[in-house]
C-alpha cells in the first residue's frame, strides 16, 4: 500500500511518519525539502509513506505524488488558527484534480497536546469536510508527541490496505471473466 502525507508545513507529518514507523517523537525536526520516501510494516502490511514538503514551493508536487495511492493523509496542525483557511484551500484544490477522484481521505487534526487546539467538529467545520463528497473520508485529532490516536490511525490505514487489495482482485475477477467471455463469443462465431 501506498500513502501520500501531505498538508502545510509543520503540521507534523515527518513525525507522523516517525512515530508511525518507530514509536518514537522528535522534538528536532527539520523542514522536509520536496519529500521522503519510508516503508513502513505493521502486521502483515508493508505502507509506503510519501513524506511531501508543505511549503508553497512543493504544493504543486502534491497532486502527481497522491495519484496513485490506496489513501491521501492530509495532516493539520489543529493549534495553528492562522493557518486553517490555506490549508483549507490548499486541500480543496488538491481534491478537485480529476486524477484524484475518489481516493480516500484521511485527515488528522494533529498537535491537540498544544493549548487552544481545535475540536473534531471544529476541525470538520473550519476545514469543511463535509463538503467532500466524491470519496471516503474520515478525520481523527491526533499527537504525535504524547501518540494520542496514533494506534487508530494505523488500524484505519490497514484497512484500506486490504480494501485496496480486494478492489484490484475484484478488478482482475471481472477482467478474466469478460476476456473468457469474449473468448467464448469468438468461438461461437
Amino acid at each position: 500500500m501506498e500513502l501520500s502525507l501531505i498538508g502545510l508545513q509543520n503540521a507534523g507529518k515527518t513525525s507522523l511518519v516517525n512515530v508511525v514507523a518507530t514509536g518514537g517523537y522528535s522534538e528536532d525536526m527539520i523542514p522536509t525539502v520536496g519529500f521522503n520516501m519510508r516503508k513502513v510494516t505493521k502486521g502483515n502490511v508493508t505502507i509506503k509513506l510519501w513524506d511531501l514538503g508543505g511549503q508553497p514551493r512543493f504544493r504543486s508536487m502534491w497532486e502527481q505524488y497522491c495519484r496513485a495511492v490506496s489513501a491521501i493523509v492530509y495532516v493539520v496542525d489543529a493549534a495553528d488558527s492562522d493557518n486553517l483557511s490555506i490549508s483549507k484551500s490548499e486541500l480543496h484544490d488538491l481534491l478537485s484534480k480529476p486524477s484524484l477522484n475518489g481516493i480516500p481521505l484521511l485527515v488528522l487534526g494533529n498537535k491537540i497536546d498544544k493549548p487552544g487546539a481545535l475540536s473534531k467538529q471544529s476541525l470538520t467545520d473550519q476545514m469543511d469536510l463535509k463538503a467532500i463528497s466524491d470519496r471516503e473520508v474520515c478525520c481523527f485529532m491526533i499527537s504525535c508527541k504524547n501518540s494520542t490516536n496514533i494506534d487508530s490511525v494505523i488500524d484505519w490505514l490497514v484497512k484500506h490496505s486490504k480494501s485496496k487489495s480486494y478492489e484490484s482482485s475484484s478488478f482482475f475477477s471481472i477482467f478474466v471473466f469478460c476476456f473468457f467471455f469474449f473468448v467464448d463469443f469468438c468461438v461461437i462465431i
